[in-house]
C-alpha cells in the first residue's frame, strides 16, 4: 500500500467520522450490531472472580490512539468516542487501584531502527507511515512528553504511581515481543481484565496469546475501541470474536461492581 492510497483512505475515514458526529454520547447504544444477541447459542461464561489473582491489562493507553490530538484519530476516533473509552478507563483505573488489583500497561513504541523494517502488513504500514508511537530511541525520553507515544494525561496519575507494571513495548499486535507475560506470572496472576486499543488488532492478539498460555481473560467491551474504515469496522469484528473465545465479555459497569466488592 503506498502513502497516497493510505492517505486517501484516511481522508475518507475522517470525513465519515465528522459526518457521523464524534460528540454523540449514545452512538454505541444506537448501533444494533453491537448489542448482545437476544438468544445466544453459546454457553454462558463460567469466569469466577478472585482479585488476588487478577490484573487489569491496559493496551496502548497512548495519545496517538485515544486523543483527538493523536495521529490515529481519523481511524480510531469514532469508536473511541462511541465506547466512551477514556472515561471508562478512568473509572477502571481508579477502581482497580482502590481494590489493590495489579495494573499492567502493554505500550506500543517505535524507535528509528523499527522504521528500517523491510516489509509490513497494511495496519503496521499505516502506523509507520503516519509515525504513530514514535520515540527518538529506546534509551532516551527526549521528546516523549506530550508526544503521540506518551500516555493519555487522564491516566498518568495511575500509570506513574510507582506501582503500575509498565511492560516493554510490543511491536506488532501481541505480547509475544515484550515481557508482559513474565511480569504477570511473577505477580502470581492468572486472570486478566483486558482493556485498551485496538480491538481487532492488539486487544484480540493479546487475548489469543493469553488464552493459549493458560490465563483466564475477561474483555471489557466498552473499554476497548477499534478502527473504522471502508475496509471494515474493527470494533464489530473483534466483538464477535470476543464472544466466541474470551472467558467472559463484560461492560465497565459489571467490572466496577466486582472491583467495588473488595
Amino acid at each position: 500500500m503506498n502513502i497516497q492510497s493510505l492517505s486517501a483512505r484516511l481522508a475518507v475515514a475522517a470525513a465519515f467520522a465528522f459526518g457521523a458526529g464524534l460528540s454523540m454520547n449514545h452512538a454505541a447504544a444506537a448501533n444494533p450490531a453491537y448489542e448482545n444477541p437476544a438468544k445466544p447459542a453459546l454457553p454462558p461464561s463460567n469466569f469466577t472472580w478472585d482479585l488476588s489473582r487478577t490484573a487489569m491489562v491496559v493496551i496502548d493507553p497512548q495519545i496517538d490512539f485515544m486523543s483527538a490530538k493523536g495521529a490515529g484519530w481519523p481511524v480510531f476516533g469514532e469508536s473511541v468516542t462511541e465506547q466512551k473509552l477514556v472515561p471508562h478507563l478512568q473509572q477502571l483505573f481508579a477502581a482497580s487501584k482502590k481494590a489493590g488489583v495489579v495494573v499492567a500497561i502493554s505500550p506500543h513504541y517505535y524507535y528509528p531502527h523499527d522504521h528500517k523494517w523491510k516489509f509490513g502488513a497494511p495496519a503496521e504500514t499505516y502506523q509507520h507511515q503516519f509515525h504513530l508511537f514514535d520515540r527518538k530511541g529506546a534509551l532516551t525520553l527526549d521528546g516523549f512528553r506530550d508526544s503521540g507515544a506518551d500516555f493519555m494525561p487522564e491516566f498518568k496519575q495511575y500509570i506513574e504511581d510507582g506501582a503500575t507494571v509498565i511492560a516493554a513495548p510490543h511491536k506488532l499486535y501481541g505480547p509475544q515481543s515484550n515481557d508482559l507475560m513474565l511480569q504477570l506470572r511473577k505477580q502470581g496472576i492468572d486472570k486478566i481484565i483486558l482493556t485498551g486499543m485496538a480491538s481487532n488488532l492488539c486487544v484480540e492478539s493479546h487475548l489469543r496469546e493469553f488464552l493459549e498460555r493458560g490465563f483466564e481473560v475477561a474483555v471489557v467491551r466498552d473499554a476497548v475501541a477499534g478502527p473504522k474504515l471502508p475496509d471494515g469496522d474493527g470494533y464489530l469484528s473483534a466483538l464477535v470474536n470476543f464472544r466466541y473465545i474470551a472467558n467472559a465479555v463484560y461492560s465497565t459497569e459489571e467490572v466496577l461492581r466486582q472491583l467495588e466488592k473488595k
